[in-house]
């Protein structure tokens, strides 16, 4: 995979900040905010999804409104070694889970799982991990309450 060369300027980030309050946030808008005009926004937006700086756009959807109210962490221990991810690319098959993540450590992935409740999860951990060649061992950790859960990141103001 060839390496990107990002370069983004400054209206670069002011457009990146604007659209990851609100991805809906139409040109015109956005031109309107930066004193530019609407086809130099929509070029300029163009650029930063074929240079992979903005890779989609998606709705925020509270997980309590599909009853998704379990919120876990499981660090799984796995045979792959180092370089080949043969299980993180299984985990990352299965619906419940939002992330996988190849750490350093005694463990070699952690997963964000959501599901309805504990039931929920005993049947993802027997009948999907439990399926999983090459898992070792699991360790979870069950979310009693979520103070913050984001996904921005933090944007530059100058560079």
């Amino acid at each position: 995979m060839a390496k990107l060369e990002y370069n983004l300027d400054q209206i670069d980030y002011q457009i990146l900040r604007i659209m990851q309050d609100n991805a809906r946030t139409n040109n015109a808008d956005i031109a309107r905010e930066l004193g530019m005009a609407p086809s130099a926004i929509l070029e300029r937006v163009k650029k930063l999804e074929q240079k992979e700086v903005i890779l989609q756009y998606n709705a925020k959807i509270n997980p309590h409104a599909l009853d998704q109210k379990m919120l876990s962490f499981i660090f799984i221990k796995a045979q792959d070694i180092i370089g080949v991810q043969k299980v993180g690319f299984l985990l990352a098959e299965i619906p419940e889970v939002q992330e996988v993540h190849d750490i350093a450590g005694d463990d070699g992935y952690l997963i964000k799982v959501r599901t309805n409740d504990a039931a929920g999860l005993v049947d993802l951990m027997r009948n999907s991990l439990g399926k999983i060649e090459g898992i070792i061992s699991t360790r979870t950790t069950i979310v009693l309450e979520t103070v913050k859960e984001e996904q921005k990141l933090v944007i530059p103001t100058k560079k």
